[in-house]
């Protein structure tokens, strides 16, 4: 946040904030970047200004690329894994619906736990936070890695998802603070980045090691990465670039944490309730009226509180509310789709743990090459565009996937998953960017971790719908190529929401 009236600036030094000149020399802000700091007054009340910070080019740069190495554990471990996905079916015998909640064991924690960190990093500080949930990420891969049965692998798989939880809320958060907003998309795409080309790194290595010592492997680089990221933020993300606020605790809404995460929990239970409950999914009315229960009750919640844990305010910003829905349909269709081709492949063209890997090499891969150019498009031309043109290419590369018969050449199958990795990488920046663009500085944490959940929602609904429905059609004797030709076309259509979202966005700010 600029005002010409705050004076003092600020440089970075070994991160440490050190004096510097006066705002009057005009032309440092040409190649620095400016962090409006704010805190609240002495009885607590309003926002501030504590001090206006200049943060050189090469500095604010620098915190960029220390932030994208601990940015690479939630892709890697997640690309990693579904590599995993056959074998560990294989392993525990387990059906399709319960080798969902593999997946959604780290996910539901993760997507519940997006707005905790970026609402605390509005007052506790994101370094601190960041650096505590890379040690939890660590520890949690551990137990993964050394699980000596499917339970210890769901737990590990959980605390995994609440330490890695704000990592991308907290990055986004900085990244949208330290950079203008002329350059935030080119930014956030190069940040964005590094999500895909580990994404696409990871199945590659992940293919061989799975094949040579089992499902377990999949797990090990993933401790690695978290004790490499641990050291690039001390060492390269200097300290007081956000509020600490020593009172925050106190005054944070804990209640309507726990509102929301409850709600969350009893939805995913209903949608994928048999391994829960018992109960068929989308049956057992008991979560249902839980649900919505939880759901009235978190709203009156939030409406009363004075410093509301997801302020219901930001929906009122239009781009924030249609990015966020693209965001999601965007998310459900790489959820669903992202569970079901490892195991497709397995199905129905007897690939070896070695050729996954190598396949699933090429969606990321594709998201890589195109995610920084969709940042560029959408600094240029605005966000809806790259987003409009970037869901329906997904849209269209899923539909095809339920069209395409068990004998189809694989060079067809591996030009669709080119098309979807390039569909997702023109809109991932523009989506970001749009999110971000009518909200206040001291808003960001929040607005990033609010965002960044409702996207993991939507992977966490097409993970356990997709495996729900997998099942469902296997169980009414369908041959698996239709099983999974089905889930697909379903996965498509509710796309459809998202390209038609994309139109209610603003290509430029407004206001």
């Amino acid at each position: 946040m600029e005002s010409s009236s705050i004076s003092p600036c600020a440089s970075f030094e070994r991160g440490r904030v050190q004096p510097s000149a006066p705002l009057s020399s005009r032309g440092a802000l040409n190649t620095s970047h400016r962090v409006g700091i704010q805190e609240r007054n002495g009885s607590g009340g309003e926002l501030v200004p504590r001090q206006a910070r200049v943060i050189p080019a090469r500095q604010a740069w620098l915190t960029l690329y220390a932030l994208m190495i601990p940015s690479m554990i939630m892709p890697l471990s997640s690309s990693m894994s579904h590599v995993a996905l056959p074998i560990l079916r294989d392993t525990f015998a387990m059906s399709a619906d319960v080798v969902a909640w593999t997946s959604s064991a780290f996910t539901l924690p993760y997507m519940i736990l997006m707005p905790v960190y970026g609402r605390l990093g509005d007052g506790v500080g994101r370094r601190r936070l960041i650096l505590a949930g890379i040690a939890i990420f660590s520890i949690g891969s551990a137990m993964a890695l050394f699980a000596s049965n499917l339970a210890w692998l769901m737990v590990g798989r959980a605390v995994q998802g609440f330490g890695i939880a704000g990592m991308m809320p907290l990055a986004m958060a900085f990244i949208a603070t330290i950079f203008r907003e002329g350059e935030r998309g080119k930014a956030l795409g190069t940040w964005g980045s590094v999500g895909p080309l580990t994404a696409a790194i990871g199945p590659f290595f992940a293919g061989f090691m799975v094949d040579a010592w089992g499902w377990r492997a999949a797990f090990g680089p993933a401790v690695l990465i978290g004790l490499l990221g641990l050291l690039a933020v001390r060492q390269w993300v200097p300290a007081g670039l956000s509020n600490v606020r020593p009172k925050f605790w106190r005054s944070f809404d804990w209640g309507g944490v726990l509102l929301l995460s409850s709600m969350l929990t009893v939805g995913l239970f209903y949608l994928s309730s048999r391994p829960i409950t018992g109960v068929d999914p989308l049956r057992d009315w008991r979560l249902l009226v839980a649900l919505v229960v939880l759901f009235g009750a978190f709203l009156v919640w939030e409406k009363r509180h004075r410093h509301p844990f997801v302020f219901l305010g930001l929906f009122s910003y239009r781009n924030f509310r249609f990015a966020s829905l693209c965001a999601a349909m965007r998310m459900f269709v790489m959820g669903g789709s992202g569970f079901l081709i490892p195991l497709y492949l397995v199905d129905i063209h007897d690939f070896s743990p070695t050729y996954l890997g190598l396949m699933l090499t090429i969606n990321p891969g594709a998201m890589a090459v195109m995610v920084r150019f969709g940042g560029l498009a959408a600094d240029r031309w605005g966000s809806r565009w790259p987003v409009f043109c970037g869901l329906s290419g997904q849209v269209f590369a899923v539909f095809l996937l339920s069209q395409i018969p068990a004998t189809i050449h694989i060079g067809v199958i591996i030009a669709l998953l080119a098309l979807h990795g390039l569909s997702v990488g023109t809109m991932l920046a523009a989506l970001h960017q749009a999110a971000m663009s009518e909200t206040d500085e001291e808003e960001m944490g929040t607005a990033a971790g609010v965002y960044s959940m409702i996207r993991f929602v939507g992977i966490a609904i097409g993970t356990a719908l997709a495996g729900v429905l997998l099942q469902s059609g296997l169980e009414r004797g369908l041959p698996a190529i239709a099983a999974y030709q089905q889930v697909f076309l379903y996965v498509a259509l509710v796309g459809l929401l998202g390209i038609t979202a994309s139109q209610g966005l603003r290509s430029r700010r407004h206001g």
